[in-house]
């Protein structure tokens, strides 16, 4: 018996992401990941010497580091450029 509402496989290929995301590396990763990856990578004392902010530097955690990055722009502008610019480092790094 076949499902009325199942999608139809007409033999074509899912459609692809869209193309204004398709280069983007922040796409689909969070907030909590970045910080993660950037305190793993650098550490809570590297990081407050990079982005010099008291979440990072008195007390660090994921989770006052989280609340203050969503309510403040400028900041969490600087983690994602901060993460970019690790990325970027460690694929360098992998040639």
């Amino acid at each position: 018996m076949v499902d009325p509402n199942a999608p139809a496989d007409d033999g074509q290929p899912p459609a692809a992401q869209p193309a204004t995301q398709a280069r983007n590396p922040l796409h689909g990763i969070t907030l909590e990941a970045m910080l993660v990856a950037l305190e793993a990578h650098y550490g809570w004392f590297r990081l407050s010497e990079q982005i010099p902010i008291r979440c990072f530097a008195i007390d660090p955690s994921v989770k006052s580091s989280l609340a203050f990055l969503r309510k403040t722009p400028w900041a969490r502008a600087k983690v994602e450029s901060l993460y970019l610019f690790m990325l970027r480092e460690q694929k360098r790094g992998r040639r």
